[in-house]
């Protein structure tokens, strides 16, 4: 499956998608978190926003700290991984 049918099988995946590759490449966030608010309502947005933060905090923690990836984690997620594109993210 591609990214973009992967976006596209979520609801409300193509918005939700653009506030975080608004926040991660400091694009233009006024008008992703506006399309949230406006789509999904304002709880949406800050339960989005929240799982944003968590997600990168996590991430951030773990790599500061040198924790790599589990093997069993690494061979059960390797599909998820190449279809989310994850293995390409900058650490």
């Amino acid at each position: 499956m591609s990214d973009q049918g992967l976006v596209d099988s979520i609801p409300n995946g193509k918005v939700l998608m653009d506030l975080v590759e608004a926040v991660f490449a400091n694009a233009d966030l006024a008008e992703a978190r506006q399309a949230v608010r406006d789509d999904l309502g304002d709880a949406a947005f800050v339960d989005a926003c929240g799982t944003i933060a968590s997600f990168s905090a996590v991430v951030k923690i773990a790599d500061g700290a040198g924790i790599p990836l589990e093997d069993y984690k690494e061979e059960v997620s390797r599909e998820i991984r190449q279809e989310l594109s994850i293995n390409e993210f900058v650490t």
